[in-house]
């Protein structure tokens, strides 16, 4: 155990941080597109819940609510058409709990894994695959 001395500042404790300050990441990301990729999102609605429902995970086969860090839901762009009848608004959920995890486990800054986050949903509402995500992280 190293020593501590009087002049040794405290620890630093913090709250973890709450489902507002990850909305506020997940805003300052948005916030940081570029406009012409931005207007496209139409009228997307963001929200952050602690963790993704049972019947989420079941859907998509996920055994750990650990291993869902977020979720795009809705008609992607490249089926959408002006003909279909309005429908649920498109939802871009990310769930804190598990973000939390991962970052502690690895100390990647939260603000950019928010904002990785954010971008992967956003290319699902573009029509974007998993496979097609990875391949342009691939690239980059």
């Amino acid at each position: 155990m190293r020593r501590v001395t009087r002049n040794d500042p405290p620890p630093a404790f913090g709250a973890a941080p709450s489902l507002d300050d990850i909305e506020a990441l997940a805003r300052c990301a948005l916030a940081q597109l570029p406009e012409d990729f931005a207007r496209h999102l139409g009228d997307i609605v963001f929200r952050v819940d602690e963790f993704p429902p049972d019947d989420v995970l079941d859907e998509l086969e996920i055994d750990s609510p650990f291993g869902l860090m977020g979720l795009y839901q809705g008609v992607d762009m490249a089926r959408k058409s002006v003909a279909d009848p309005a429908g649920e608004p498109d939802m871009i959920f990310l769930y804190r709990r598990p973000i939390l995890d991962y970052w502690c486990e690895t100390g990647e800054d939260l603000a950019h894994l928010v904002r990785h986050v954010v971008i992967h949903e956003i290319g699902h509402h573009f029509g974007l695959s998993d496979e097609d995500m990875d391949r342009i992280e691939a690239g980059a």
